[in-house]
């Protein structure tokens, strides 16, 4: 295992910045995730660390070693990426097992290590078997443990549930936060979806525009958003974002309320709000009104409600739950 760390790494193609000054350490064993918009870097950022691209500037050292110029080899990083890219003619042990088997390593060895990778990764039953016999989900656990079987010192998973249905996605997404919790090797996982983001890492690293816009775990991130950026993009529903009459009679030049801080109360309560749509998921509705002078607003609510559309309702936010910004996108204090 081992912790990582970049200082002021920046990469750039011809004339086009794509990643500027990140600063970032990596703890051994932690489970961190980049999030962030298509064309954010984050990718790229992954491959830096790989060794499939050059580092334009700035150092990445791995334990302590400056790394820059090291082959992804000897880096001893494995990575696992949205395609499984597994061979259709070898089973899932000849899979698992090829790049030990390139390596010249003794036979019973590789076998002894694609064993074990399989009882962690429940592969036991399917070693036999060829890929196209494999789900989706099974697929992706091979490739995987063809990473393991090689005991790197850091993972490296590129957006790897991008090709599964959303069944799968769920499930594999708990194997994979299982997996390191057994494992305890430093992971750093990519991915565009916030949800994934929040219920697996450690600490999440939100990229925007090639810059690191916010670090930190999951929480202080939803509760604390150095930025509008960071408050829009944490959290699902989204946030509530308001601008101005409302917004500077609430102390920014915008102000953010969460989804599942407004109350629905009879009409004339707080702001005049107008249904326009509602989902009723069960454990509980999504409440779309529009209100004057604020525009459409969102409502997360516990459990099941008889709200219809066309309804007029009285919407009220926690103030003491409100997020205010200046015309930076930046928090302001009241």
């Amino acid at each position: 295992m081992a912790g990582l760390e970049l200082r002021n790494v920046s990469k750039r193609y011809d004339t086009t910045q794509v990643l500027h000054d990140i600063n970032l350490t990596i703890e051994d064993g932690e489970f961190v995730v980049f999030v962030g918009p298509s064309g954010c870097g984050k990718s790229t950022l992954l491959r830096m660390i790989a060794g499939l691209e050059e580092i334009t500037g700035g150092e990445l050292l791995i334990d302590g070693q400056l790394s820059n110029k090291l082959s992804p080899k000897q880096r001893n990083i494995a990575m696992v990426f949205q395609s499984y890219a597994l061979y259709p003619q070898m089973t899932v042990a000849e899979n698992m097992g090829f790049s030990l088997s390139l390596a010249r390593r003794p036979k019973s060895e590789i076998k002894e290590k694609v064993q074990a990778a399989a009882v962690t990764l429940k592969l036991e039953e399917l070693l036999d078997r060829k890929p196209g016999q494999l789900s989706g989900g099974q697929r992706q656990r091979v490739a995987i443990g063809r990473a393991i079987v090689r005991n790197p010192r850091v993972f490296l998973l590129d957006e790897p549930l991008s090709n599964l249905d959303a069944a799968l996605r769920t499930e594999t997404r708990v194997e994979i936060g299982e997996l390191h919790q057994r494992l305890r090797t430093t992971m750093i996982y990519v991915t565009h979806d916030q949800v994934e983001a929040m219920t697996m890492a450690d600490r999440i690293v939100i990229l925007n525009a090639g810059r690191v816009e916010q670090v930190g775990t999951p929480m202080e991130l939803y509760n604390n958003p150095a930025s509008a950026f960071v408050a829009g993009f944490i959290g699902s529903p989204k946030m509530n974002f308001i601008s101005g009459r409302t917004a500077e009679e609430l102390g920014g030049e915008m102000v953010g309320i969460r989804p599942e801080h407004l109350k629905v109360g009879a009409q004339g309560d707080g702001w005049p709000g107008h249904v326009t749509l509602v989902e009723r998921l069960g454990h509980n509705t999504i409440l779309y009104a529009r209100v004057p002078d604020v525009g459409p607003v969102t409502v997360l609510l516990d459990g099941q409600h008889d709200f219809h559309v066309g309804q007029d309702v009285g919407l009220m936010p926690d103030i003491s739950k409100i997020h205010r910004f200046d015309a930076h996108g930046r928090p302001v204090s009241v």
